[in-house]
């Protein structure tokens, strides 16, 4: 072998072993199935320096799919100085004839789409930003377990023909009016008081998730921009800082269109000859991120100005990005009356705004100077 080839080398990753081949780069190479070796640290060290020892002087390049085991092995690799890829598992190109999926055909074929570069990498957050993602959906978690529990309890009283007669739902009144209900049956009686107390619970667990959050965001290396973007209408704390710790750096995409399409939101097409065809949208990539677009594209529902709450998030910011987040809103605001008078439908008009909003966000993140990540000091902290 050569001193400077290219060595490929395929992983099939699993919670307790690895799956791994490898092909040479030159012409007419077959690859070749190591088999299986544990998926500790240890191992996989032990791996990469059998490669090295093995190919003195060539280049090693692993792929493996993106799953539920993480990107410590991605961490750990490019840590001792060698390229690494993740691959998203719908990403990889797949023949309509292959109907036998084994460990050792994936490994196998990771590594011949590898060198034929038919394979694109996705983007891996550093450990600090995959940390604050966790903090941000275990929030979200928080707040869909409440709901449920508040769901169940509405249940109750509504086979029972209780009804509350205030205003305001879930306020320290309603909660006290719960407390003094009294049910035909001393077995429903304890379903309530149940359900009474997990959402007590739950509601202490949400507002410990919520200031553990709000102090994890200040100290975040992107909390420049999850403050920028607040300037934006719709645009909060809450929903700042999951669309950044879900897409994190925003400058890989070199336009906006780009970023549109990354997160699903642009229409579908399938066009052949003189014919267009333009569906829904693709639905492709974060599903989270989209999410959260499309609630805070409600609020450009009124009319634009700059309310009390907005302007103290703006205070502090550049002009730039205070006229980008003031030039959206008049923009938004304007098209969002002007789709709803052509008789659009509802849904349609919010994920049209939430497009254009993800652009501006784009745009404010642009204004934004961050550190770079120097990634020789990425602390690789993975299972031993």
């Amino acid at each position: 072998m050569n001193k400077h080839s290219i060595l490929f080398i395929g992983l099939d990753t699993h919670k307790e072993f690895n799956g791994v081949a490898y092909i040479e780069e030159h012409r007419g190479s077959q690859p070749v199935h190591l088999g299986r070796f544990s998926s500790s640290k240890v191992a996989v060290q032990k791996l990469v320096r059998q490669f090295e020892s093995k190919y003195p002087g060539a280049t090693l390049h692993f792929v493996y799919e993106a799953g539920p085991c993480g990107y410590w092995i991605y961490r750990l690799i490019t840590s001792l100085g060698h390229c690494c890829y993740v691959v998203a598992p719908s990403l990889i190109p797949k023949k309509p004839g292959e109907k036998i999926k084994t460990d050792k055909r994936d490994a196998l074929k990771l590594a011949k789409l590898l060198k034929s570069e038919d394979l694109t990498p996705i983007y891996v957050p550093e450990p600090e930003d995959e940390a604050v993602r966790d903090l941000s959906r275990a929030r979200e978690i928080a707040m869909k377990d409440l709901k449920d529990a508040k769901y169940q309890l509405k249940a109750l009283m509504l086979r029972n023909n209780i009804n509350y007669k205030g205003t305001a739902n879930w306020s320290q009144k309603h909660l006290r009016w719960l407390t003094e209900l009294v049910l035909p049956h001393p077995a429903q009686h304890i379903v309530l008081q149940e359900f009474l107390q997990t959402i007590t619970e739950r509601i202490s667990r949400l507002e410990r998730l919520d200031n553990e959050l709000t102090h994890h965001v200040h100290q975040w290396r992107y909390y420049p921009v999850v403050k920028a973007i607040q300037a934006m209408r719709g645009v909060r704390l809450l929903v700042a800082t999951g669309v950044v710790a879900e897409l994190g750096d925003l400058s890989r995409f070199d336009h906006p269109r780009k970023l549109m399409s990354y997160l699903g939101l642009v229409p579908s097409e399938h066009s052949s000859g003189g014919k267009r065809h333009i569906g829904a949208i693709t639905k492709c990539g974060n599903g989270r991120a989209r999410r959260l677009l499309v609630e805070g594209a409600h609020t450009y529902r009124y009319a634009a100005n700059i309310s009390t709450d907005m302007q103290k998030r703006q205070e502090g910011l550049p002009k730039d990005i205070i006229d980008i987040a003031w030039k959206a809103q008049l923009r938004l605001c304007k098209r969002y009356k002007k789709m709803i008078a052509k008789g659009k439908h509802y849904n349609l008009v919010v994920t049209a705004i939430a497009r254009e909003m993800i652009a501006y966000i784009w745009a404010i993140a642009k204004e934004v100077v961050l550190t770079p990540v120097n990634a020789k000091l990425r602390l690789a902290r993975v299972p031993a």
